[in-house]
């Protein structure tokens, strides 16, 4: 099954314009055992319609137990609306290099930062919309390079170093956060079972379980069940304290940061606003909440069409 899933036949998507790309963004340890000579990613480019008229660049960043399919039904429709859209497979998951090291969030931004700046050439400034673990390296990006950054779009996660994230990590709720971390285990215990493990999340967490059908959770098992893709996967959980301790860095060496800042969640999910504000407020001299009405965690998936919209009614403002 190819981790694209058929998306044109299965879900009716049209990816008539999508082109997929796979470029070198780092190096692999020296002494790392490695097929490959680099540190590779895949991505989708999507241009507008008419790309001499292109607003701007999104690129939309995926968290776990996902990858870029997770965007499968919103990449045409941003693009509709006049925007060259990116959507990568992060280090570690889809179709993208599964190294042994590398998973700090600022280390993550630093490979789209040249996927986007280097391989694709776009000088101008971009909009970043992360979502869960893509919230995380969102927030990354746009404090190390606010100079490419015209907004930055997260939530769906509790930002490492906040109030929040410390009051949230050892809850019932985000129990795999700690399970993730624990080194070997997690990957020995999911082994064989990975479509049982990430049903479990998509079930638990969705407000409309069913906007992930039997076919896609298919293209996320298989995804998983690749070498090294679930010990990858637990990786990007396992620096998280050290993810903290790097954004309480930034703020104390660079202030808040400038870049606008939108808080997007889902309407059913586990925050609010009061709580959103606590994790983005003392971190940027911009921010703003809003939520997806009807959806849980799986905002993309679970109300697509809306999610366009909060998205395109954020890169839109002035």
């Amino acid at each position: 099954m190819s981790l694209s899933g058929g998306l044109a036949g299965a879900n009716k998507i049209d990816d008539s314009r999508w082109t997929h790309h796979r470029v070198q963004v780092d190096d692999f340890p020296k002494h790392s055992p490695a097929p490959e000579a680099g540190i590779m990613l895949h991505y989708i480019s999507c241009p507008p319609p008419e790309p001499s008229a292109s607003k701007g660049t999104i690129l939309l960043i995926h968290g776990f137990p996902q990858t870029s399919y997770q965007f499968r039904r919103v990449i045409t429709p941003l693009s509709d609306a006049g925007y060259h859209v990116i959507v990568p497979d992060y280090r570690g998951a889809g179709e993208s290099s599964k190294p042994w090291e590398g998973y700090t969030k600022d280390n993550m931004a630093r490979d789209l930062y040249r996927l986007v700046t280097e391989h694709e050439g776009i000088k101008d400034k971009i909009h970043v919309v992360g979502h869960d673990i893509g919230g995380m390296i969102a927030h990354a990006y746009a404090v190390q390079y606010p100079e490419n950054t015209a907004s930055v779009c997260w939530g769906e996660c509790p930002l490492p170093g906040t109030k929040v994230y410390h009051e949230a990590k050892n809850t019932t709720m985000m129990w795999h956060f700690t399970f993730h971390s624990v080194p070997d285990l997690p990957e020995l215990l999911v082994a064989g079972r990975e479509r049982i493990y990430l049903k479990h999340f998509f079930d638990r967490l969705a407000q409309n379980p069913s906007a992930i059908s039997t076919h896609d959770l298919d293209v996320y098992a298989t995804a998983y069940a690749q070498p090294g893709a679930m010990r990858a996967g637990m990786n990007v959980y396992r620096p998280l304290e050290a993810d903290g301790e790097m954004n309480s860095t930034w703020l104390e060496a660079k202030g808040k940061c400038e870049v606008r800042c939108l808080n997007l969640w889902g309407g059913k999910s586990f925050s609010d606003e009061a709580t959103s504000k606590t994790m983005s407020e003392p971190y940027y001299t911009n921010a703003r909440f809003d939520t997806v009405e009807g959806a849980g965690h799986w905002i993309a998936e679970e109300r697509p069409n809306e999610f366009v919209a909060k998205v395109l009614k954020w890169v839109q403002q002035s």
